[in-house]
């Protein structure tokens, strides 16, 4: 099967289960910021797909496997699914029964607007991360070819997808109306780390200068911080 039709299978199949996984627990189609977030990933995905099928399909190649050769990365993942599951689904639940409004009287309006920038930031910063990164592979491994990427935002910190992650993960809880669901989400931020700190003992022993860019760029996440 061809590199496009793999990708229009995976948007057909990936945009109803993610509308049935955000959307279908609230009981009502009123759950408002459940749509809008599945729009906004489908409009972000497409986005992406269309801009990197024309200038780097070997990236997209990369990105869609997604198979762990690395027993570290599997553990990690068996943690990750489950509680981003958590953290995308439970707002509907939170919408149906009203645990927020009843725990904290709800989100209010402007935290949400707030928290639909960090999701767009997030996947802005991934955006620019993979046209900076033709390696950037959702799986930790070094490649043939594979070069230490110093440019973009990899001159601020030397993960910058993850960062990008940490602001689509803080930002989805709020921006779907729930704080019932950030519970989740912060439990995601440490994992994310295990991830990140297995990932980067990778790249110092395989692949080539990337000890000598730790030295030059301190921060791993968050500048100045850690």
């Amino acid at each position: 099967m061809s590199l496009k039709s793999r990708l229009i299978l995976r948007l057909v199949l990936v945009l109803p289960l993610l509308a049935a996984l955000i959307c279908a627990p609230a009981g009502s189609f009123r759950f408002w910021q459940g749509w809008m977030y599945v729009g906004i990933f489908g409009l972000f995905t497409a986005i992406l797909v269309a801009y990197f099928y024309r200038r780097d399909p070997d990236l997209l190649e990369r990105r869609m496997r997604t198979r762990e050769p690395r027993h570290e990365q599997k553990r990690v993942k068996m943690l990750w699914v489950p509680l981003w599951i958590c953290a995308l689904g439970l707002p509907a639940f939170d919408y149906r029964f009203r645990w927020s409004s009843a725990l904290l009287g709800g989100v209010p309006i402007w935290l949400s607007a707030i928290s639909w920038f960090f999701v767009a930031g997030g996947w802005w910063v991934v955006f620019e991360v993979m046209r900076w990164n033709s390696f950037a592979s959702a799986t930790v491994q070094v490649e043939s070819g594979q070069k230490v990427v110093t440019g973009g935002p990899y001159r601020v910190v030397r993960h910058p997808m993850y960062a990008g992650f940490s602001l689509l993960i803080l930002g989805t809880p709020f921006a779907l109306g729930s704080y019932v669901a950030l519970v989740p989400a912060l439990l995601l931020i440490p994992v994310l780390i295990i991830r990140l700190r297995d990932e980067e003992r990778v790249l110092r022993q395989e692949l080539p200068g990337y000890a000598e860019y730790c030295e030059h760029t301190r921060s791993r996440l968050i500048p100045w911080v850690f």
